[in-house]
Protein backbone atom coordinates (compact mmCIF):
# COMPACT_ATOMS: atom_id res chain seq x y z
CA UNK A 1 0.00 0.00 0.00
CA UNK A 2 1.05 3.30 -0.94
CA UNK A 3 2.43 5.45 1.84
CA UNK A 4 0.05 8.86 1.95
CA UNK A 5 2.00 12.21 1.83
CA UNK A 6 1.80 14.35 4.91
CA UNK A 7 -1.02 16.59 5.13
CA UNK A 8 -3.13 14.48 2.68
CA UNK A 9 -6.79 15.15 3.81
CA UNK A 10 -7.02 11.03 3.81
CA UNK A 11 -3.87 10.37 6.36
CA UNK A 12 -5.57 13.32 8.49
CA UNK A 13 -8.87 11.51 8.40
CA UNK A 14 -7.32 7.93 9.26
CA UNK A 15 -5.32 9.77 11.95
CA UNK A 16 -8.48 11.68 13.31
CA UNK A 17 -10.34 8.57 13.49
CA UNK A 18 -9.02 6.82 16.02
CA UNK A 19 -10.76 9.48 18.61
CA UNK A 20 -14.21 8.04 17.01
CA UNK A 21 -12.56 4.70 18.13
CA UNK A 22 -11.34 4.91 21.14
CA UNK A 23 -13.39 7.35 22.88
CA UNK A 24 -16.16 4.88 23.59
CA UNK A 25 -13.79 4.46 26.67
CA UNK A 26 -13.40 7.45 28.19
CA UNK A 27 -17.57 8.42 27.78
CA UNK A 28 -19.18 5.04 28.95
CA UNK A 29 -16.21 3.40 31.06
CA UNK A 30 -15.15 6.60 32.80
CA UNK A 31 -17.97 9.16 32.41
CA UNK A 32 -21.11 7.45 32.29
CA UNK A 33 -22.28 3.66 32.19
CA UNK A 34 -19.24 2.31 34.78
CA UNK A 35 -19.71 4.98 37.46
CA UNK A 36 -23.32 4.49 37.80
CA UNK A 37 -22.85 0.34 37.55
CA UNK A 38 -19.73 1.44 39.99
CA UNK A 39 -22.62 3.37 42.88
CA UNK A 40 -25.33 0.98 42.54
CA UNK A 41 -22.45 -2.01 43.40
CA UNK A 42 -20.78 -0.26 46.58
CA UNK A 43 -23.84 2.40 47.93
CA UNK A 44 -26.00 0.55 50.49
CA UNK A 45 -29.47 2.45 50.70
CA UNK A 46 -32.39 1.93 52.17
CA UNK A 47 -34.90 -0.10 50.31
CA UNK A 48 -38.71 1.97 51.39
CA UNK A 49 -36.83 5.45 51.23
CA UNK A 50 -34.08 5.44 49.33
CA UNK A 51 -31.12 7.22 51.30
CA UNK A 52 -27.86 6.11 51.53
CA UNK A 53 -27.03 3.90 54.35
CA UNK A 54 -23.23 3.33 53.69
CA UNK A 55 -20.70 3.33 51.04
CA UNK A 56 -17.92 2.24 52.71
CA UNK A 57 -16.17 -0.58 50.69
CA UNK A 58 -13.88 -3.25 51.83
CA UNK A 59 -10.61 -3.94 49.89
CA UNK A 60 -7.86 -5.99 50.88
CA UNK A 61 -8.70 -6.04 54.40
CA UNK A 62 -9.13 -1.95 54.50
CA UNK A 63 -12.24 0.04 55.01
CA UNK A 64 -12.66 2.87 52.13
CA UNK A 65 -15.23 5.30 51.41
CA UNK A 66 -16.18 4.14 47.41
CA UNK A 67 -15.07 7.12 45.60
CA UNK A 68 -11.86 7.35 47.56
CA UNK A 69 -11.21 3.79 46.32
CA UNK A 70 -12.07 4.30 42.95
CA UNK A 71 -10.02 7.73 42.67
CA UNK A 72 -6.89 6.21 44.59
CA UNK A 73 -7.11 3.55 41.64
CA UNK A 74 -7.51 5.95 39.38
CA UNK A 75 -4.18 7.69 40.40
CA UNK A 76 -2.06 4.71 40.53
CA UNK A 77 -3.07 3.56 37.11
CA UNK A 78 -2.11 7.37 36.13
CA UNK A 79 1.02 7.06 38.03
CA UNK A 80 2.03 3.68 36.07
CA UNK A 81 1.67 5.26 32.78
CA UNK A 82 3.92 8.11 33.65
CA UNK A 83 6.32 5.31 34.43
CA UNK A 84 5.78 3.28 31.03
CA UNK A 85 5.75 6.22 28.72
CA UNK A 86 8.73 7.54 28.47
CA UNK A 87 10.10 4.04 28.42
CA UNK A 88 7.80 3.01 25.18
CA UNK A 89 8.54 6.25 23.36
CA UNK A 90 11.80 5.87 23.63
CA UNK A 91 11.82 2.51 22.37
CA UNK A 92 9.61 3.28 19.54
CA UNK A 93 11.87 5.93 18.45
CA UNK A 94 14.63 3.46 18.29
CA UNK A 95 12.78 0.53 16.93
CA UNK A 96 10.96 3.25 14.31
CA UNK A 97 7.59 1.73 14.99
CA UNK A 98 5.00 3.70 17.03
CA UNK A 99 2.34 2.09 15.67
CA UNK A 100 3.11 -1.17 16.97
CA UNK A 101 2.97 -0.04 20.62
CA UNK A 102 0.10 2.44 19.82
CA UNK A 103 -2.05 -1.40 18.50
CA UNK A 104 -0.90 -3.49 22.03
CA UNK A 105 -1.94 -0.44 24.20
CA UNK A 106 -5.17 -0.09 22.35
CA UNK A 107 -5.81 -4.04 22.67
CA UNK A 108 -4.77 -3.85 26.27
CA UNK A 109 -7.43 -1.41 26.75
CA UNK A 110 -10.25 -2.68 24.96
CA UNK A 111 -9.81 -6.60 26.22
CA UNK A 112 -9.58 -5.16 29.35
CA UNK A 113 -12.82 -3.16 28.69
CA UNK A 114 -14.15 -6.66 28.06
CA UNK A 115 -13.12 -8.01 31.34
CA UNK A 116 -15.59 -5.62 33.11
CA UNK A 117 -18.31 -7.73 32.36
CA UNK A 118 -17.13 -10.01 35.35
CA UNK A 119 -17.02 -7.14 37.63
CA UNK A 120 -18.28 -8.16 41.23
CA UNK A 121 -17.66 -7.13 45.14
CA UNK A 122 -16.82 -10.90 45.60
CA UNK A 123 -13.90 -10.68 42.82
CA UNK A 124 -13.39 -6.99 43.50
CA UNK A 125 -9.30 -7.23 42.86
CA UNK A 126 -9.96 -8.88 39.25
CA UNK A 127 -12.58 -5.84 38.63
CA UNK A 128 -10.61 -3.31 39.45
CA UNK A 129 -7.34 -4.72 37.64
CA UNK A 130 -9.73 -4.57 34.52
CA UNK A 131 -10.37 -0.83 35.43
CA UNK A 132 -6.63 -0.17 36.27
CA UNK A 133 -5.81 -2.20 32.32
CA UNK A 134 -8.69 -0.32 30.54
CA UNK A 135 -7.08 2.98 31.70
CA UNK A 136 -3.52 2.01 31.19
CA UNK A 137 -4.48 1.04 27.63
CA UNK A 138 -6.58 3.79 26.45
CA UNK A 139 -3.75 6.83 27.72
CA UNK A 140 -0.82 4.54 26.45
CA UNK A 141 -2.11 4.47 23.21
CA UNK A 142 -2.34 8.42 23.68
CA UNK A 143 1.24 9.37 24.21
CA UNK A 144 1.79 7.16 20.31
CA UNK A 145 -1.74 8.94 18.45
CA UNK A 146 -0.35 12.20 19.86
CA UNK A 147 2.78 12.04 19.05
CA UNK A 148 1.73 11.52 15.51
CA UNK A 149 0.53 15.26 15.05
CA UNK A 150 3.52 16.95 13.57
CA UNK A 151 3.91 13.98 11.39
CA UNK A 152 1.13 13.73 9.82
CA UNK A 153 -0.25 17.18 10.12
CA UNK A 154 1.36 20.77 9.07
CA UNK A 155 1.37 23.38 11.77
CA UNK A 156 -1.36 25.46 9.90
CA UNK A 157 -3.17 22.21 9.69
CA UNK A 158 -2.97 20.84 13.90
CA UNK A 159 -5.62 23.17 15.20
CA UNK A 160 -7.92 21.97 12.74
CA UNK A 161 -7.63 18.31 12.84
CA UNK A 162 -6.90 18.08 16.30
CA UNK A 163 -10.55 19.75 16.93
CA UNK A 164 -11.74 17.48 14.41
CA UNK A 165 -10.20 14.61 16.29
CA UNK A 166 -12.53 15.12 19.56
CA UNK A 167 -15.65 16.42 17.41
CA UNK A 168 -15.20 12.84 15.65
CA UNK A 169 -15.09 11.30 19.23
CA UNK A 170 -17.85 13.07 20.72
CA UNK A 171 -19.81 12.09 17.82
CA UNK A 172 -19.04 8.06 17.47
CA UNK A 173 -19.54 7.51 21.14
CA UNK A 174 -22.38 9.11 21.69
CA UNK A 175 -23.87 7.11 19.32
CA UNK A 176 -22.54 3.77 21.53
CA UNK A 177 -23.88 5.10 24.29
CA UNK A 178 -27.73 5.61 23.11
CA UNK A 179 -27.74 2.64 21.98
CA UNK A 180 -26.02 1.21 25.71
CA UNK A 181 -29.05 3.77 27.14
CA UNK A 182 -31.35 2.05 25.39
CA UNK A 183 -30.40 -1.59 26.01
CA UNK A 184 -30.19 -0.34 29.91
CA UNK A 185 -33.38 1.77 29.95
CA UNK A 186 -35.53 -1.07 28.28
CA UNK A 187 -33.67 -3.91 29.10
CA UNK A 188 -37.48 -6.07 28.80
CA UNK A 189 -37.27 -5.22 24.89
CA UNK A 190 -34.08 -7.37 24.77
CA UNK A 191 -35.21 -10.26 26.79
CA UNK A 192 -33.43 -9.44 30.21
CA UNK A 193 -34.89 -8.92 33.82
CA UNK A 194 -33.44 -6.00 34.66
CA UNK A 195 -30.83 -3.33 33.83
CA UNK A 196 -27.71 -5.79 35.36
CA UNK A 197 -26.80 -7.38 32.41
CA UNK A 198 -27.38 -5.19 29.47
CA UNK A 199 -24.76 -2.80 31.86
CA UNK A 200 -22.01 -5.47 31.72
CA UNK A 201 -22.82 -6.32 27.95
CA UNK A 202 -21.98 -2.40 27.35
CA UNK A 203 -18.58 -2.93 28.59
CA UNK A 204 -18.02 -5.82 25.77
CA UNK A 205 -19.29 -2.97 22.99
CA UNK A 206 -17.21 -0.78 24.12
CA UNK A 207 -14.06 -3.18 24.01
CA UNK A 208 -15.59 -4.44 20.37
CA UNK A 209 -15.94 -0.75 19.06
CA UNK A 210 -12.44 0.32 20.40
CA UNK A 211 -10.70 -2.26 18.38
CA UNK A 212 -12.73 -2.71 15.37
CA UNK A 213 -12.50 1.03 14.62
CA UNK A 214 -9.09 1.53 15.27
CA UNK A 215 -8.21 -0.80 12.37
CA UNK A 216 -9.32 2.06 9.87
CA UNK A 217 -6.15 4.19 11.70
CA UNK A 218 -3.59 1.44 11.66
CA UNK A 219 -4.11 0.65 8.02
CA UNK A 220 -2.92 4.39 6.68
CA UNK A 221 -0.11 5.70 9.65
CA UNK A 222 2.75 5.13 8.52
CA UNK A 223 5.31 2.89 10.36
CA UNK A 224 8.76 4.24 10.99
CA UNK A 225 11.93 3.53 8.92
CA UNK A 226 13.80 1.57 11.58
CA UNK A 227 11.97 -1.40 11.65
CA UNK A 228 14.37 -4.13 12.23
CA UNK A 229 16.22 -2.66 15.41
CA UNK A 230 15.93 -5.26 18.51
CA UNK A 231 15.25 -3.73 21.67
CA UNK A 232 18.01 -4.25 24.25
CA UNK A 233 18.53 -3.45 27.61
CA UNK A 234 20.70 -0.28 27.24
CA UNK A 235 17.59 0.87 24.95
CA UNK A 236 15.43 0.19 27.84
CA UNK A 237 16.80 3.76 29.56
CA UNK A 238 16.25 5.49 26.58
CA UNK A 239 12.95 6.96 26.73
CA UNK A 240 14.42 8.57 29.72
CA UNK A 241 17.36 10.01 27.98
CA UNK A 242 15.78 11.52 26.20
CA UNK A 243 13.54 13.18 28.89
CA UNK A 244 16.19 14.32 30.18
CA UNK A 245 17.23 16.01 26.72
CA UNK A 246 14.26 17.58 26.44
CA UNK A 247 14.16 18.83 30.27
CA UNK A 248 17.46 20.13 29.88
CA UNK A 249 16.40 21.71 26.13
CA UNK A 250 13.32 23.47 28.46
CA UNK A 251 16.19 25.36 30.01
CA UNK A 252 16.96 27.35 27.13
CA UNK A 253 13.07 27.29 25.56
CA UNK A 254 11.29 29.66 28.02
CA UNK A 255 8.11 29.70 26.11
CA UNK A 256 7.72 26.01 25.68
CA UNK A 257 9.26 25.83 29.67
CA UNK A 258 6.31 28.12 30.60
CA UNK A 259 3.79 26.62 28.50
CA UNK A 260 3.75 23.40 29.90
CA UNK A 261 4.27 24.60 33.44
CA UNK A 262 0.89 25.70 33.17
CA UNK A 263 -0.70 22.82 31.62
CA UNK A 264 0.29 20.86 34.18
CA UNK A 265 -1.07 22.79 36.39
CA UNK A 266 -4.45 23.52 34.70
CA UNK A 267 -5.07 20.11 33.02
CA UNK A 268 -4.57 18.42 36.76
CA UNK A 269 -7.76 19.94 37.47
CA UNK A 270 -9.64 19.39 33.72
CA UNK A 271 -9.01 15.80 33.95
CA UNK A 272 -9.56 15.42 37.55
CA UNK A 273 -13.13 17.27 36.90
CA UNK A 274 -13.99 15.31 33.75
CA UNK A 275 -13.12 11.42 35.41
CA UNK A 276 -14.77 12.24 38.65
CA UNK A 277 -18.06 13.81 37.63
CA UNK A 278 -20.03 11.20 37.49
CA UNK A 279 -19.09 9.79 40.21
CA UNK A 280 -19.86 13.33 42.31
CA UNK A 281 -23.49 13.64 40.58
CA UNK A 282 -24.14 10.22 42.26
CA UNK A 283 -23.11 10.76 45.66
CA UNK A 284 -24.21 14.83 46.25
CA UNK A 285 -27.26 15.61 43.98
CA UNK A 286 -30.92 15.50 45.13
CA UNK A 287 -32.38 13.54 42.55
CA UNK A 288 -35.70 12.79 44.62
CA UNK A 289 -38.21 10.37 42.13
CA UNK A 290 -36.48 11.22 39.23
CA UNK A 291 -34.41 8.07 37.45
CA UNK A 292 -31.08 8.88 38.61
CA UNK A 293 -29.84 6.70 36.26
CA UNK A 294 -31.44 8.48 33.40
CA UNK A 295 -30.60 11.68 34.21
CA UNK A 296 -26.81 10.97 34.47
CA UNK A 297 -26.41 10.08 30.88
CA UNK A 298 -28.38 12.24 29.82
CA UNK A 299 -26.43 14.54 31.42
CA UNK A 300 -23.69 13.49 29.90
CA UNK A 301 -24.99 12.77 26.12
CA UNK A 302 -26.02 16.63 26.78
CA UNK A 303 -21.58 17.34 27.53
CA UNK A 304 -20.89 15.48 24.32
CA UNK A 305 -22.66 16.87 22.08
CA UNK A 306 -22.00 20.52 22.96
CA UNK A 307 -18.24 19.87 23.18
CA UNK A 308 -18.50 19.12 19.85
CA UNK A 309 -19.75 22.52 19.08
CA UNK A 310 -17.40 23.63 22.13
CA UNK A 311 -14.22 22.52 20.40
CA UNK A 312 -14.74 23.49 16.89
CA UNK A 313 -15.10 27.03 17.98
CA UNK A 314 -12.27 27.12 19.83
CA UNK A 315 -10.22 26.78 17.12
CA UNK A 316 -11.92 29.57 15.38
CA UNK A 317 -11.33 31.83 18.24
CA UNK A 318 -8.14 30.82 18.76
CA UNK A 319 -7.24 31.75 14.72
CA UNK A 320 -8.83 35.23 15.75
CA UNK A 321 -7.19 35.49 19.23
CA UNK A 322 -4.26 33.57 19.68
CA UNK A 323 -4.05 30.14 21.46
CA UNK A 324 -2.50 31.31 24.74
CA UNK A 325 -5.59 33.87 24.99
CA UNK A 326 -7.90 31.32 24.28
CA UNK A 327 -6.40 29.16 26.88
CA UNK A 328 -6.87 31.87 29.41
CA UNK A 329 -10.53 32.81 28.41
CA UNK A 330 -11.80 29.39 28.97
CA UNK A 331 -9.67 28.54 31.74
CA UNK A 332 -11.63 31.83 33.51
CA UNK A 333 -15.27 29.27 32.19
CA UNK A 334 -13.88 26.66 34.40
CA UNK A 335 -13.47 28.71 37.37
CA UNK A 336 -16.94 29.95 37.40
CA UNK A 337 -18.10 26.63 36.87
CA UNK A 338 -16.50 24.74 39.33
CA UNK A 339 -17.73 27.40 42.14
CA UNK A 340 -21.05 27.34 40.11
CA UNK A 341 -20.60 23.17 41.25
CA UNK A 342 -20.39 23.58 44.68
CA UNK A 343 -23.91 25.04 45.36
CA UNK A 344 -25.35 22.08 42.67
CA UNK A 345 -27.88 19.94 44.19
CA UNK A 346 -30.76 19.43 42.26
CA UNK A 347 -30.85 17.09 38.26
CA UNK A 348 -31.49 20.78 36.82
CA UNK A 349 -28.51 22.65 38.50
CA UNK A 350 -26.61 19.94 37.23
CA UNK A 351 -27.77 19.98 33.57
CA UNK A 352 -26.37 23.42 33.33
CA UNK A 353 -23.15 23.00 35.10
CA UNK A 354 -23.24 19.81 32.63
CA UNK A 355 -23.62 21.77 29.18
CA UNK A 356 -21.24 24.63 29.91
CA UNK A 357 -18.61 21.81 30.92
CA UNK A 358 -19.16 20.57 27.08
CA UNK A 359 -18.47 24.28 25.69
CA UNK A 360 -14.81 23.97 27.21
CA UNK A 361 -13.89 20.62 27.62
CA UNK A 362 -13.24 19.88 24.06
CA UNK A 363 -11.81 23.00 23.60
CA UNK A 364 -9.31 23.21 26.12
CA UNK A 365 -8.41 19.63 25.52
CA UNK A 366 -8.08 20.08 21.47
CA UNK A 367 -6.36 23.82 21.99
CA UNK A 368 -4.23 22.48 24.83
CA UNK A 369 -2.81 19.71 22.38
CA UNK A 370 -2.37 21.88 19.16
CA UNK A 371 -0.75 24.57 20.85
CA UNK A 372 2.05 22.08 22.51
CA UNK A 373 2.94 20.89 18.25
CA UNK A 374 3.50 24.12 17.57
CA UNK A 375 5.94 25.21 20.15
CA UNK A 376 7.80 21.93 19.56
CA UNK A 377 11.17 23.47 17.91
CA UNK A 378 10.99 23.15 14.34
CA UNK A 379 12.57 20.26 12.70
CA UNK A 380 12.69 17.86 15.58
CA UNK A 381 12.44 14.28 14.57
CA UNK A 382 11.82 12.61 18.00
CA UNK A 383 8.29 14.10 18.28
CA UNK A 384 7.13 10.85 20.17
CA UNK A 385 9.73 11.48 23.35
CA UNK A 386 8.15 15.42 23.29
CA UNK A 387 5.13 14.37 23.50
CA UNK A 388 5.97 11.52 26.05
CA UNK A 389 7.25 14.45 28.25
CA UNK A 390 3.51 16.24 27.30
CA UNK A 391 2.06 12.85 28.40
CA UNK A 392 4.30 12.19 31.53
CA UNK A 393 3.32 15.78 33.03
CA UNK A 394 -0.24 15.30 31.88
CA UNK A 395 -0.62 11.86 33.64
CA UNK A 396 1.48 13.04 37.08
CA UNK A 397 -0.88 16.13 37.36
CA UNK A 398 -3.79 13.78 36.77
CA UNK A 399 -2.46 11.66 40.24
CA UNK A 400 -2.24 14.64 41.89
CA UNK A 401 -5.30 15.87 41.42
CA UNK A 402 -7.18 12.40 42.12
CA UNK A 403 -5.46 11.84 45.08
CA UNK A 404 -6.59 15.31 46.29
CA UNK A 405 -9.66 14.59 44.98
CA UNK A 406 -9.95 11.66 47.10
CA UNK A 407 -7.94 12.34 49.90
CA UNK A 408 -10.15 15.71 50.23
CA UNK A 409 -13.63 13.86 49.85
CA UNK A 410 -12.27 10.96 52.52
CA UNK A 411 -11.35 14.20 55.22
CA UNK A 412 -14.28 16.09 54.59
CA UNK A 413 -16.85 13.37 53.84
CA UNK A 414 -18.10 15.75 50.84
CA UNK A 415 -17.41 16.08 47.48
CA UNK A 416 -18.38 19.77 46.85
CA UNK A 417 -15.40 20.60 49.23
CA UNK A 418 -12.80 18.71 46.34
CA UNK A 419 -14.68 20.48 43.75
CA UNK A 420 -14.29 23.75 45.59
CA UNK A 421 -10.37 22.99 46.43
CA UNK A 422 -9.54 22.08 41.83
CA UNK A 423 -10.23 26.33 41.38
CA UNK A 424 -7.12 26.82 43.21
CA UNK A 425 -5.25 24.79 40.13
CA UNK A 426 -6.91 26.98 37.44
CA UNK A 427 -5.86 30.10 39.25
CA UNK A 428 -2.42 29.11 39.35
CA UNK A 429 -2.88 27.39 35.48
CA UNK A 430 -3.85 31.47 34.32
CA UNK A 431 -1.14 33.31 36.32
CA UNK A 432 1.40 31.31 34.19
CA UNK A 433 -0.49 31.27 31.28
CA UNK A 434 -0.04 35.02 31.39
CA UNK A 435 3.72 34.62 31.87
CA UNK A 436 3.72 33.31 28.10
CA UNK A 437 4.36 36.24 25.57
CA UNK A 438 1.20 36.85 23.33
CA UNK A 439 3.15 36.40 20.24
CA UNK A 440 4.72 32.80 21.92
CA UNK A 441 4.02 31.05 18.59
CA UNK A 442 5.75 33.59 16.73
CA UNK A 443 8.87 33.65 18.20
CA UNK A 444 9.12 29.96 19.34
Amino acid sequence: MAVLEKGSKKLLNAWAFYDWANSVYPLVITSAVFPIFYGALTIIKDVETGEKISDTVTFLGYDFNNDSLISYITALSFLVVSFLSPILSGISDFVGNKEGFMKFFCYLGALSCIGLYWFSLDFLWFGLLCYMLALIGFWGSLVFYNSYLPDIAYPEQQDKISAKGFSMGYVGSVILLIVNLIMILKYDWFGFSDAGQPTRIAFIMVGLWWMLFAQYTFKHLPTGTNEGHKVTRSVLMHGYNELKKIWKALKSNKILRRYLSAFFVYSMAVQTIMIAATYFAVEELDWGNQDSTTGLIVSILLIQLVAVVGANYTARLSGKKGNIKTLIIIIFAWIVICAYAYFVVTPIQFYITAGCVGLVMGGIQSLSRSTYSKLIPEKTEDTASYFSFYDVAEKIGIVIGMFMYGFVAELTGSMRYSILFLITFFVIGVILLYRIPKNALEIK
